[in-house]
């Protein structure tokens, strides 16, 4: 069981509030605002989760530029009011600063699946090293 400090506790409440006013505001057709304020509040939950230095480290590493600049400026449009097109920009952005993430995500879902089609075709797009 992993222990988490109260700081901690705060940005998993913070993260999880701004992935549902996130999914909130694409089910209510791209709304700004709410799409701006759950950027806001998942951005500050990993802030609180992994701290301030390892989130800055995270996003500005040589080899994440690309994708941490895509997000980031996703961010910035959709705080300017632009959401569908500050969406994609995001999106963008978080395909590849998580693209090595995936297969790692996609060998788990698949051992802990029980459905044999599934859990097969699960590990074997989490063995796929095509992503990395």
């Amino acid at each position: 069981m992993v222990t988490l400090t109260d700081f901690q506790r705060i940005g998993v409440g913070l993260v999880g509030f701004g992935l549902f006013f996130i999914l909130f505001g694409i089910l209510l057709y791209f709304d700004s605002v709410l799409l701006a304020f759950g950027n806001i509040l998942f951005l500050s939950g990993l802030v609180f989760i992994i701290g301030f230095k390892r989130t800055f480290t995270f996003f500005f590493q040589r080899s994440k530029m690309k994708g941490s600049s895509f997000f980031l400026g996703g961010v910035i449009i959709v705080l300017m009011r632009w959401p569908l097109l500050g969406m994609l920009l995001e999106a963008y952005g978080f395909i590849n600063l998580f693209r090595s993430f995936f297969p790692v995500a996609f060998g788990f879902l698949g051992s802990v699946a029980n459905i044999p089609l599934l859990s097969k075709l699960l590990q074997k797009v989490g063995d796929s090293s095509s992503m990395v």
